[in-house]
């Protein structure tokens, strides 16, 4: 774990120093907050991490990969948006790292791949170690239930950029999968069911509408809401939910082998744009609204816009986190194993192919030219 920008500066040049710590850069409190993280990054360790913490690279053994035939790297990046803003209004930094390895590891899987290791970073105004560790702290939880590694990482002081409180973290993760064996829409076929894993909440995307429905409501984080059971800050800090793990065991599972067809992860642009992406050019699904009722989250943020739970499809999960396109023979088997997990999981249409009138679909997303899925139906009340 690289230590921050403060930390690298060589105390030896006192000078130096001292025109650093004029500037607002406070080296010792960089060097406190590895200290104080050392212990949450070390248990992600594994025999295949080289070396501890402090290092200028993170090195990881990858001697296993010679097993394969033909070993694919799968990589991913992200943060976790404005909701960092709400953490830091509540003073409140233990989860929004466990978002950060949902956004970032959750990606991985999808293409069949397991996570290996993953780095942080982490931009401030001020160095506090005690926030810095429990953000830290939180990463590490959420790189420990996926199985990841978290090898390095940096912590940046930017005064003058970034206010004392401010802050803002991203991540970026390295997967393998066997070539052969990756998900996608080339393994999607006619009749495939299409499963919804439910999400724990908003998780990390549509945050900068919800601060805009808050703000324009005079509504703040500290205030306590019936209708969502507590203190709404709170329950929008709800961390978001780790599918890693749980989607591993289902591929690993012999009864299941070949039957998960394509994963997709649903982020930013809602549940018909991703799970456009990773259905074959030629297939349609429709999503039936009906097979669910949204979290009151959901529902209490679009009461009070006063606008619909549909006008907000194209920004928020809407209680999907992550879809599956499985072979219709296993939907059922699929389904009580990610159920086993904790996982609520339900049928929400299947894939057809053949022409039809696609007008009011979602056809692929972000320079993908995929599939076309459009939501029908009313929800669930």
């Amino acid at each position: 774990m690289t230590n921050s920008a403060a930390s690298n500066v060589s105390s030896s040049a006192a000078s130096a120093s001292s025109s650093y710590a004029e500037a607002g850069v406070d080296t010792a409190a960089g060097d406190l907050a590895v200290e104080l993280m050392k212990s949450a990054v070390s248990a992600t360790h594994t025999t295949n991490v080289m070396g501890g913490v402090g290092g200028f690279a993170g090195l990881f053994d990858v001697s296993f990969l010679k097993s394969f035939d033909r070993p694919l790297l799968a990589t991913s990046t992200d943060g976790v948006g404005t909701k960092v803003a709400i953490a830091q209004a509540l003073d409140k930094h233990d989860t929004i790292g466990q978002d950060l390895v949902g956004m970032v590891v959750d990606d991985i899987v999808v293409v069949g791949a397991k996570p290996l290791f993953m780095t942080d970073y982490i931009a401030c105004g001020k160095v506090v170690p005690s926030r810095i560790a429990d953000i830290v702290a939180g990463i590490a939880r959420g790189c420990s239930a996926t199985g990841t590694a978290l090898v390095g990482g940096e912590t940046a002081e930017h005064p003058g950029l970034l206010g004392p409180d401010d802050y803002d973290v991203a991540g970026a993760a390295v997967g393998a999968v066997e070539s052969g064996s990756q998900l996608g829409p080339h393994l999607v076929e006619e009749g495939d069911v299409v499963l919804a894993l439910e999400s724990s909440g908003l998780h990390s995307n549509g945050f900068s509408l919800v601060r805009h429905i808050l703000r324009s409501a005079d509504l703040g984080y500290s205030d306590s809401n019936a209708d969502l059971g507590g203190v709404i800050g709170e329950v929008l800090l709800e961390p978001t939910r780790l599918y890693t793990s749980p989607l591993l065991a289902v591929l690993d599972e012999p009864s299941l082998q070949g039957s998960v067809h394509a994963l997709s992860h649903v982020t930013g642009g809602g549940i018909a744009a991703n799970l456009a992406r990773v259905l074959p050019v030629g297939s349609w699904t429709e999503v039936d609204r009906g097979s669910w009722s949204p979290a009151p989250v959901f529902r209490v943020l679009s009461d009070i816009a006063g606008s619909t739970l549909e006008s907000s499809e194209g920004t928020w999960n809407l209680g999907i986190g992550m879809i599956a396109v499985v072979a219709r023979d296993s939907a059922a088997a699929m389904t009580a194993h990610l159920e086993a997990s904790g996982i609520r999981t339900w049928q929400v249409g299947a894939v057809s192919v053949g022409i039809r009138d696609l007008s009011g679909f979602e056809q692929g997303a972000k320079g993908v030219d995929g599939g076309a899925v459009r939501l029908v139906g009313a929800y669930a009340g």
